[in-house]
């Protein structure tokens, strides 16, 4: 049984500015196994993963490779 719990986080994300910059960050993330993503808009993303699975340096190398810059990975408050 994995007792890792998911992790749903708000990645906040620098340098977007329209609907392609939103395209080209959800195909980016998109590419990440064990990633689940949530939603993408003009400056952030919202997604679940294992912390076990998927590293923040995974999802900063996928965002800068695409040509944004990550300014920070938080977990959503809870509700």
């Amino acid at each position: 049984m994995n007792s890792t719990p998911i992790a749903t986080e708000i990645i906040t994300i620098s340098g977007m500015s329209c609907g392609h910059c939103v395209v080209a960050v959800r195909q980016a993330l998109q590419e990440i196994a064990g990633l689940d993503l949530q939603e993408v808009a003009i400056g952030s993303a919202r997604i679940q993963r294992d912390p076990e699975q998927v590293s923040d340096q995974q999802i900063v190398d996928a965002i800068e490779d695409a040509g944004y810059t990550v300014s920070g990975i938080n977990q959503e408050a809870a509700h």
